[in-house]
């Protein structure tokens, strides 16, 4: 055979890797149906050839034997495949019967982060739950990104006006509990993010880590200073006392659309750097240092992710985040803190949803709504708590709750009281195996894909259709077609019409073509007068690489979606709860040993990328950091194993003896714990772990948002006899 024949057998693909936020444009090869490399593809304009390791997972949750095909029921203990049909059916009819027995909140349901990944999701699963009009809706933002959609709704009158910083154009950027050398940018999609920071440090800028934990990414920052879990907005609001005290304030063009700025400098008189030091084991000296050096760079932003959003302050720290990047004027300026114009528009186009608050609230405990869902903390109470509207059936969608919300033991508890539960899901984890039926849909290789959410959070305005690389096998359906087809036979047996719908394609070309760069734009730059490029579905498929639609530009005030064009710096809520925050202060240590947080591994992604072998080979990454002096104080050395306690549980874990924690402080990663009986997931299983959320609180949350508190959990820990 001929070389030229050989050749010819290899197709090569180009797509956007949807397993994180990062967005990594790859080239996958194809060679007889079987894949043979996934690399970089270095023509990405947004990833510029850069990936990590989890893009080769593509290929193994492909071909992974534990992925489920067709829909099961269960029969007992055991699974049994049944067809489409008789599975659609059954649903649609639990759905309808649980519906007129218990009302519209019988029925709950939890969709989980790669939802997020699937554009089929999220352009047709709503459609469903119009139809049955539950409130008992959750999903993974309320243990994750909540107190930021909040904070930007009440600033800037949208729940996705998120700036991100424009690291490629700054010059100073301090970065509080979060680690993008790890996540690749987590509501900042910034791919390479580690070639990027040098490349910031070698035109003279620096990076500042405020951390409990020595991060991948402090360990390449110019400066690392420990801060104690749970205490970071103390910190936040004594930077903005400083700058206010010694009259460093500089609002530039933000100072004509702004209001309140008089009231953040009163409010700020109690929260000095001497009282800051006290509270999170920064010095004074170095929070006073850090406030005048953030304000004298030229072009500076600051950005804080998880770490922050996590804990019992969270709305208070992002807050304080934005007035922090305003009142040094670095908001919406070129190498600060900048807003994207996607191609798609979630903010000014036909499906903006700004969000709304307190619309209701949860039935037992009262937990505020935002955005039409209700915090994750309240789930399992909501389905074992007796009376009107609680409930009975549960839907999930790519989710595993069990392991990414709090008290996961008391979750397991609730989803065994139920009716009925049925999963959309492509594995049989620690949540879908409660289920009483299994929808699984296609591969991420086997249907197309166009990110809807995250490239908000993009370093650059860019757009990408992936086509799929393999064609959907018969006798399987996209997600989009599941909820589609509930969605019709619910409407069937409630006797009324479905939800008008299109197809995910169609609504992409409405998207694009309405968009700011599309033939039926009328402008949606800062002045209104953004090119139009013409930009349409069939131009993206003629550049699979991605389009290009350039940097971040100055957008405001006309992106602003408050009522009267101005950022709002002083919304009621947030300046009722900054008092919660004074009164700490007085409220004396928590009664606990150690502070525990959570961590995050290049190689993991939540807890459903842990059924790949070659992303969880070699030395166990699912161990408790624990720091060398409180080692020795427990007498405890490297890969003992030691008890910790919570309220809620215990588990036993391996230590990880380490110099790169704070004292007091211990750190388990996110998403293990695959030991339940009844998972299908052999290689996980393999390397289980223990699940951090076996012992987070879902008492203990940031009260203002609702978003679960899973830094900064008061735990004992023992020593194993």
């Amino acid at each position: 055979m001929s070389e030229e024949a050989v050749v010819s057998t290899v197709s090569t693909h180009y797509r956007a890797c949807h397993l994180c936020e990062a967005l990594c444009g790859v080239e996958i090869k194809v060679e007889k149906g079987t894949i043979i490399s996934i690399k970089g593809d270095k023509n990405d304009p947004l990833s510029e050839g850069y990936i990590c390791p989890k893009a080769t997972a593509l290929q193994d949750i492909h071909e992974d034997p534990d992925r489920l095909r067709h829909p099961v029921k269960r029969v007992g203990d055991q699974w049994q495949e049944i067809s489409w049909d008789e599975a659609l059916d059954l649903v649609a009819d639990k759905l309808v019967e649980t519906k007129n027995a218990h009302g519209a909140n019988g029925i709950g349901a939890y969709f989980g982060n790669p939802s997020i990944h699937n554009w089929g999701m999220i352009t047709h699963a709503p459609n469903l739950f119009k139809l049955l009009k539950t409130k008992n809706r959750f999903s993974a933002t309320s243990v994750d990104q909540l107190p930021h959609q909040l904070v930007a709704y009440w600033m800037y009158g949208h729940q996705l006006m998120v700036p991100i910083p424009d690291i490629d154009r700054s010059d100073f950027i301090v970065i509080a509990g979060g680690n993008p050398m790890a996540s690749n940018g987590s509501l900042w999609t910034v791919p390479g993010f580690r070639h990027r920071a040098k490349a910031l440090q070698q035109r003279g800028g620096k990076i500042i880590v405020l951390d409990p934990r020595h991060t991948e990414t402090a360990e390449i920052a110019d400066e690392h200073h420990y801060v104690k879990p749970g205490t970071d907005a103390w910190l936040l609001f004594a930077l903005i006392n400083v700058i206010f005290t010694e009259g460093l304030t500089d609002l530039g063009r933000l100072g004509e659309m702004t209001e309140g700025l008089d009231h953040i400098e009163s409010l700020v008189q109690q929260f000095t750097p001497q009282k800051a030091e006290v509270m999170t084991g920064m010095s004074a000296d170095a929070i006073t240092q850090l406030a005048r050096g953030f304000a004298a760079a030229e072009r500076a932003v600051f950005y804080g992710r998880m770490g922050l959003s996590t804990q019992e302050y969270g709305s208070l720290c992002q807050w304080a985040i934005q007035l922090l990047n305003i009142i040094t004027g670095n908001l919406d300026k070129v190498g600060g803190s900048m807003f994207s114009l996607p191609a798609l528009d979630p903010i000014k186009g036909m499906a903006s949803k700004p969000g709304h608050y307190g619309a209701w609230k949860s039935r037992v405990r009262g937990l505020p709504e935002f955005s039409g869902e209700l915090p994750c903390s309240a789930l399992a109470e909501e389905m074992l708590t007796p009376g009107d509207g609680q409930i009975k059936m549960l839907v999930t969608g790519a989710g595993n709750p069990v392991l990414s919300t709090p008290n996961g033991v008391q979750l397991e508890e609730a989803l065994a009281s139920l009716d009925f539960m049925v999963s959309v899901d492509i594995y049989i984890n620690e949540t879908t195996r409660f289920a009483d039926v299994i929808l699984p849909p296609v591969s991420p290789l086997e249907h197309d894909h166009y990110d809807l959410a995250l490239i908000v959070f993009a370093i650059r305005n860019v757009a990408k259709y992936s086509a799929a690389v393999f064609d959907k096998p018969e006798g399987t359906m996209h997600d989009w077609e599941i909820f589609s087809a509930l969605g019709d036979r619910v409407a069937s047996r409630m006797d009324v019409s479905p939800v008008p719908t299109f197809l995910p394609e169609q609504i992409l070309e409405m998207g694009l073509q309405s968009g700011p760069y599309g033939a039926m734009s009328r402008g949606s730059g800062s002045k209104g007068e953004k090119s139009n490029v013409g930009l349409s579905l069939a131009k993206l498929k003629q550049h699979p690489e991605g389009v290009d639609l350039g940097a971040h530009e100055p957008l405001l005030p006309e992106r602003l979606c408050t009522e009267n064009k101005k950022i709002c710096l002083a919304p009621k809520e947030l300046i009722e709860d900054l008092q919660r925050l004074h009164n700490s202060a007085q409220e004396g240590e928590v009664n606990a040993p150690f502070l525990l947080i959570g961590r995050r591994h290049v190689r993991s992604n939540n807890s459903w990328m842990h059924n790949s072998l070659r992303l969880v080979k070699g030395k166990p990454r699912h161990q408790l950091m624990l720091n060398t002096k409180d080692a020795a104080a427990l007498g405890v050395a490297n890969d003992d194993f030691v008890e910790v306690i919570s309220r809620v549980g215990s588990v036993k874990v391996i230590v990880d003896v380490t110099d790169g924690i704070m004292p007091g402080v211990v750190s388990l990663p996110h998403g293990w714990g695959h030991h339940r009986k009844g998972v299908k997931l052999a290689i996980a299983q393999e390397h289980a772990g223990v699940s951090a959320n076996d012992l987070t609180d879902e008492l203990f949350l940031d009260q203002l948002s609702g978003n679960a508190a899973l830094s900064g959990v008061p735990v004992e820990v023992k020593p194993c006899k």
